[in-house]
């Protein structure tokens, strides 16, 4: 392994485990950016730089990542990557770890294709690199401007660059996906003809959160019977703190009669999603129970935007575990062929 190879992997690993952590994404982006920077730079120039102390006349290298480089440099473990990897033997949740070791994929993650930190095949290498049989690429959809929601020309490209890495990375498989707005009217934020061509569709609620009940409810309903969906992200769309973990007062949950919308998922085989996110953990613990008790499908899912975030599925898991989820209706426990079988079922 040479000065570049061990200085990027040492960088890139920082930034993974800060997002594991869901550190501030400034103090990720600065090691992803010092990565990137060092990918272009010949490795003995790397060794020069770091002799020499003239590491930070690159750009975006600073104190603290020019130690990190030139600690790796003399085939040292950096000291602020050794102290990260000592916390990350702290199991991040516990409790669910029978289901965890069952999970065989992620159906809810996110790139920089919308308003996730990495590319694509960082987050599918990523994925693969866990464990994972299976992840689903489900960037957001156009009317989420601020999110750099996906138009039908950019998905049908993001399209053809999936094809292309199934066929490199196989038998790991690459799920075609898209989280969809549920509008006003409870219709979907995409074409269909776009979303019949997906493996994976997670609707979710992005605007007007605060519509009352006697709305939000038909709503939701009209999504969850919309035969091309095959997952509800994030029912109450509630946030415990600011999104990224920075201050903030967060976000209440939305208001719609659970029992109407579960009972839905049920009939029409709409998994209802574990978000494992920390700041949402959707839905909260009552109404996972009542979920539960109705006899939904259920799918836990990272809704992860950084590499880092793909470990979060452990906070899932205890959650489902301790409200009593049978394994066997969480669908990505099950096969791919399972998975895509249940997906198409409409066809």
């Amino acid at each position: 392994m040479d000065a570049r190879e061990r200085t990027t992997g040492a960088l890139r690993r920082i930034a993974y485990l800060l997002e594991r952590t869901l550190e501030p994404t400034y103090r990720v982006r600065a090691f992803r950016t010092a990565a990137a920077t060092l990918d272009d730079v010949p490795p003995a120039e790397i060794e020069e730089r770091a002799a020499a102390g003239t590491l930070k006349e690159l750009p975006g290298i600073g104190d603290v990542t020019a130690k990190v480089v030139s600690q790796a440099v003399a085939g040292q473990l950096p000291d602020y990557l050794a102290r990260l990897e000592a916390e990350a033997e702290v199991p991040l949740a516990t409790g669910g770890e029978e289901l965890r070791s069952r999970l065989r994929g992620d159906l809810h993650t996110h790139s920089d294709w919308s308003d996730g930190g990495s590319p694509i095949r960082e987050m599918v290498l990523a994925a693969s690199d866990l464990g994972h049989e299976y992840v689903a690429l489900t960037d957001h959809s156009p009317r989420l401007t601020v999110a750099n929601g996906l138009s039908p020309e950019r998905l049908r490209q993001q399209l053809d660059i999936v094809t292309a890495l199934n066929e490199e990375l196989a038998p790991f498989r690459v799920l075609t996906g898209i989280e969809v707005d549920i509008l006003e009217d409870g219709s979907l934020d995409q074409e269909p003809e776009l979303l019949d061509r997906l493996d994976v569709v997670v609707a979710s609620v992005h605007s007007k959160l605060r519509m009352p009940s006697s709305a939000m409810t038909p709503r939701m309903v009209a999504a969850v019977a919309n035969p091309r969906v095959d997952i509800l992200g994030h029912c109450t769309g509630r946030m415990g703190m600011a999104r990224g973990g920075g201050e903030g007062p967060g976000r209440p949950e939305s208001e719609f009669d659970a029992e109407i919308v579960f009972e839905a998922c049920r009939r029409f085989g709409v998994a209802v999603e574990i978000n494992c996110r920390p700041e949402r953990r959707d839905p909260p613990r009552r109404l996972l129970q009542l979920a539960v008790s109705t006899g939904c499908l259920f799918s836990i899912d990272t809704d992860a935007h950084a590499p880092g975030q793909l470990e979060w599925q452990v906070y899932g898991c205890a959650r489902a575990a301790g409200c009593g989820v049978d394994p066997d209706r969480v669908v990505d426990t099950w096969s791919l062929a399972d998975l895509l079988a249940h997906g198409h079922r409409h066809d």
